[in-house]
């Protein structure tokens, strides 16, 4: 695995400061069922970080007492992690949306039938990676057999409701490109998703989210094998807009690690960039307790120009 850290410093970044929180984006655990090309945190199988109980109780207390509305759990596989439904609950009792990137397989893996209807009961958004509506696509970047399960988690949720008018049951779904190229615009991409997927499988969603792949971690690594990370690199700078920086995900929410410790976004803490938060070097989930992030400064590098880039990107899709 090539350390791709190194590469990012030229620093020519535009500086950017903290809005209001709004949104903890949680990493349970880098424990997944799947092994994806493009995946930035480097989940497998074999990964056993995860989130312990002390910490779970900081995050419980962080959310009875921080006026954020919204709580993204990701992972890994974040329904993966023995505490998830507890986490979930906790969550939807104090009011918060709770959102669950979902990598759709976890629906059939052995051991985790419960979690459409958990999702469905407590009714929490789901965020689905489905990186092409064909089958070969999707195969080439997450692995033999894993559309067909996607295809079927889908279906599985749509029978609890998600994804149909006037449930309320929220189901979007993640586009990453195949390789070193920027995601085609998003509104197009979704009419020919929605298509598709409903004329070839009978499946309706929300919305699609579309995100550009990060030049570090396992995709970033294989940009350098190849020989293609300079000319990524090149393409991001190329198509920087600045109209997109005031939408930046970092601006309005923190990314919190399976330790506790805080980050701008889920790439710095891949890259373990520490958020500068507070006034330690290494800011906790208990300093939100007692101290204000607004107005403070993000670590940035060059992989933010990713974020930036043509339409832009973020965990909720396009940003332009």
């Amino acid at each position: 695995m090539h350390d791709t850290l190194p590469l990012l410093n030229e620093l020519d970044f535009p500086a950017i400061r903290r809005g209001a929180l709004q949104v903890l984006q949680v990493n349970l655990t880098y424990q997944c069922n799947q092994r994806c090309l493009h995946c930035h945190v480097n989940a497998g199988p074999t990964r056993t970080e995860a989130m312990t109980d002390a910490v779970i109780e900081a995050l419980f207390a962080v959310i009875d007492a921080h006026p954020v509305g919204t709580l993204d759990l990701t992972g890994g596989a974040p329904e993966m992690h023995p505490r998830f439904r507890d986490i979930v609950r906790h969550a939807r009792a104090t009011d918060l949306q709770v959102i669950d990137r979902c990598n759709l397989t976890i629906l059939s893996e052995p051991g985790y039938a419960w979690v459409g209807d958990f999702l469905a009961d407590q009714r929490v958004h789901v965020s689905a990676s489905l990186p092409c509506y064909s089958r070969d696509n999707v195969d080439k970047q997450r692995g033999d057999g894993v559309f067909e399960r996607s295809i079927a988690g889908l279906q599985q949720l749509n029978a609890l409701g998600y994804g149909q008018d006037g449930s309320g049951l929220e189901l979007n779904l993640v586009y990453n490109p195949q390789g070193p190229s920027l995601p085609p615009p998003q509104q197009a991409l979704e009419a020919d998703y929605k298509q598709h997927l409903l004329e070839d499988f009978g499946i309706r969603f929300n919305a699609l989210h579309t995100i550009t792949n990060q030049p570090i971690a396992r995709f970033g690594s294989t940009l350098v094998s190849k020989g293609q990370f300079n000319g990524y690199m090149q393409l991001l700078r190329d198509n920087f807009s600045e109209a997109n920086v005031p939408g930046l995900m970092c601006r309005s929410q923190v990314s919190v690690d399976w330790q506790g410790y805080l980050y701008d976004c889920d790439f710095n803490q891949m890259l373990d960039l520490p958020a500068p938060l507070i006034t330690s070097d290494r800011s906790h989930l208990r300093d939100l307790l007692t101290a204000r992030v607004e107005g403070r400064p993000i670590a940035t590098r060059d992989h933010c120009f990713a974020c930036t880039a043509g339409q832009g990107s973020s965990c909720g899709g396009a940003l332009g």
